[in-house]
């Protein structure tokens, strides 16, 4: 790759980390990505409403949450169509690259940052060198940002190489809170894809080890509840409150205990509680933020029902209603074998890359399994492949880093076997 194109990767990395934005706020980084798509002059760029179905969108804030970020990146000085075609929550974007007959070829990545405040210390790259987040409580801690530069860079690779087809690039909003997936999903773009790539950085994997795809994500599903039941005076008549905070923390404690299955993995987390008034006043209304995971769509689903079950039970044993939400979920999708072998292949004659893994069990969970199915569903082929890269601490911590050697790599992977597919259908 050419010192130019090296620095240029680097230098689109480093702009997106300096300024991250949430999930469904991502209004600046819709429009430098459509700033970029212009400069590489592809057919179609199809922005927000266009490029996502709004019903399917999931986890979407409130107005209130959203307004401050559009208001931000209008100061900013971002276009008004592109802050119009994005209002309301409704970012993202689909890049067409149309060269001739041949397969179309799908190319996912997420944009959204993490709400996290991000290191200040010295020996914090980011923060010695320049690029530290502009967004006071928000970062890229998970390498989103160097995903959009390795799919800008595939892209301008591609435009250049022999490829034959249709490339479509799928810049995907509200991942980290598994909004976006199924949203983009079904939002027209994919009916025609015959082949589907996804990437991730890091995750324990050095620089220079590229895995052809992953296995096993965990399916999995937010779940919100708020317990409500009634005030009363803690010493003088406790007996006349129906305690939210009683009932809560009933759930929780049972959620703990229920059983694992044998069919596979399961997970369950309460990870947030928030409500009641005073020490002597018992507790209204409150509400709890969790998380069930399965090692299928099913198992998911099991220990979705089963907390469910549980919060009810709490419920009713202290007098409170209760209103459990799925706020969002994600299925289960694997990696195609075929393509996993393809991705490989063309990994080992790129340079950069030192060690390929067939594959390996994810263990975690990603809303890009809705893409996965969608592709899967009408015969075509994904696989979800991870770019090595150097990371001094782990992800979505404040010191958190990618080494930028990595996004080369990333780039001659994805743009090789985009062209090899062309030419060599599996």
């Amino acid at each position: 790759m050419a010192y130019d194109a090296r620095t240029r990767l680097r230098d689109l990395r480093r702009a997106f980390h300096r300024h991250p934005e949430p999930g469904w706020r991502e209004f600046r980084t819709t429009a430098r990505i459509v700033a970029e798509l212009e400069r590489l002059d592809v057919d179609e760029i199809a922005v927000g409403r266009e490029a996502l179905s709004t019903d399917q969108r999931m986890a979407v804030p409130d107005t209130s949450e959203l307004e401050p970020w559009l208001e931000r990146a209008r100061e900013a000085g971002v276009q008004e169509d592109v802050l119009e075609r994005t209002a309301d929550g409704h970012t993202g974007v689909v890049g067409v690259l149309e060269r001739g007959d041949g397969p179309t070829i799908g190319l996912r990545v997420d944009m959204d940052g993490i709400s996290m405040a991000e290191s200040d210390l010295t020996e914090h790259r980011p923060a010695a060198e320049g690029f530290r987040s502009e967004h006071e409580g928000y970062m890229h801690a998970c390498g989103h940002d160097a995903h959009i530069a390795m799919a800008l860079g595939t892209i301008e690779a591609i435009a250049g190489s022999s490829f034959e087809g249709t490339l479509k690039v799928f810049f995907q909003p509200a991942e980290e809170i598994s909004g976006g997936g199924k949203a983009m999903a079904q939002g027209g773009y994919l009916e025609d894809v015959d082949y589907l790539l996804a990437l991730h950085v890091g995750l324990d994997h050095p620089t220079g080890e590229i895995v052809a795809g992953v296995e096993k994500p965990l399916a999995m599903a937010h779940l919100t509840a708020t317990f409500e039941g009634a005030s009363a005076h803690a010493g003088k008549a406790p007996n006349e409150g129906g305690n939210a905070m009683q009932a809560a923390a009933t759930a929780i404690q049972n959620a703990y205990a229920i059983p694992r299955h044998s069919d596979g993995q399961t997970r369950v987390n309460v990870g947030r509680i928030e409500g009641g008034t005073a020490s002597n006043v018992i507790a209204e209304e409150i509400t709890i933020d969790a998380e069930v995971r399965g090692e299928t769509t099913g198992l998911m689903e099991y220990m979705r029902t089963e907390l469910e079950r549980v919060l009810y039970a709490a419920a009713e044993m202290h007098d409170c209603d209760v209103t459990p939400r799925v706020i969002s979920e994600s299925p289960r999708a694997d990696s195609h074998p075929a393509l996993r072998e393809l991705i490989g292949s063309v990994a080992r004659e790129v340079e950069g890359v030192d060690r390929v893994v067939p594959s390996t069990e994810f263990g975690v969970s990603e809303d890009v399994t809705y893409l996965m199915n969608r592709v899967q569903d009408r015969g075509g082929l994904a696989s979800y492949l991870l770019v090595g890269t150097d990371h001094p601490t782990n992800h979505h911590t404040p010191t958190f880093d990618v080494d930028e050697r990595s996004l080369e790599i990333g780039v001659g992977v994805l743009s090789e076997t985009i062209t090899e597919l062309s030419r060599r259908p599996v």
